[in-house]
């Protein structure tokens, strides 16, 4: 807790200085252009990644960054998900996942999640991913996690189509979706590429697009 309450300290005094006229812009209102998903784990850093401010990015963050499939539940995804496109009409929605994801590893091999019972159920959203990769991989190998990684990526991007308002918005072409996998260890960002269909440098994807 000390460095995080000398963080604090520290930015009061240095970064908010240097940005007061941005946080003021902000004190009574956001408009994001994008809904950033992504994982809970604590080496991702949405802001870092991308180099974005304050109000750029709404950010979702949970295991897996997993997006349940629309039902009749309220849930804080699916709350988030409304609010991001319908009350802040956000323009794009990222769904990023990363290397050495905790969450994959666990929807891999559900028995090692048997003791952590509401992390094996929210990793079920995951189930259609794994089989695809275990029906690839019947032998484990060094490619299950990262195929993993990524099909799930691909998997939750699906599971956004079936919520009304996003379907609402693609329907008109007012909202785009993509699907990133950040590499923790080199810093590598990947991007899905339907004409491709694989994962491709997020440079070479939207200098293509």
């Amino acid at each position: 807790m000390e460095k995080l309450i000398s963080g604090v300290a520290e930015f009061q005094k240095k970064e908010f200085v240097e940005k007061e006229k941005l946080f003021e812009s902000l004190a009574t209102g956001q408009s994001p252009e994008v809904l950033f998903i992504t994982c809970a784990d604590s080496r991702i850093d949405p802001s870092m990644i991308t180099q974005t401010l304050p109000g750029d990015l709404f950010i979702c963050r949970n295991a897996g960054n997993i997006v349940p499939p629309h039902s009749n539940a309220t849930g804080g995804m699916t709350a988030s998900i409304e609010f991001a496109v319908a009350g802040l009409g956000v323009k794009h929605i990222v769904i990023c996942g990363h290397t050495d994801c905790g969450a994959m590893k666990g929807a891999l091999n559900p028995d090692a999640v048997k003791s952590l019972p509401h992390v094996a159920k929210w990793l079920s959203h995951c189930a259609a991913a794994q089989a695809t990769v275990k029906a690839r991989h019947p032998n484990k190998d060094d490619q299950q996690l990262l195929e993993m990684t990524e099909e799930n990526v691909l998997l939750q991007l699906k599971h956004l189509e079936t919520h009304p308002c996003v379907a609402e918005k693609l329907a008109t072409g007012s909202l785009e979706l993509h699907g990133w996998v950040y590499g923790i260890g080199d810093g590598s960002v990947t991007c899905y590429d339907q004409k491709k269909q694989a994962f491709i440098p997020i440079d070479e994807h939207y200098s293509s697009n």
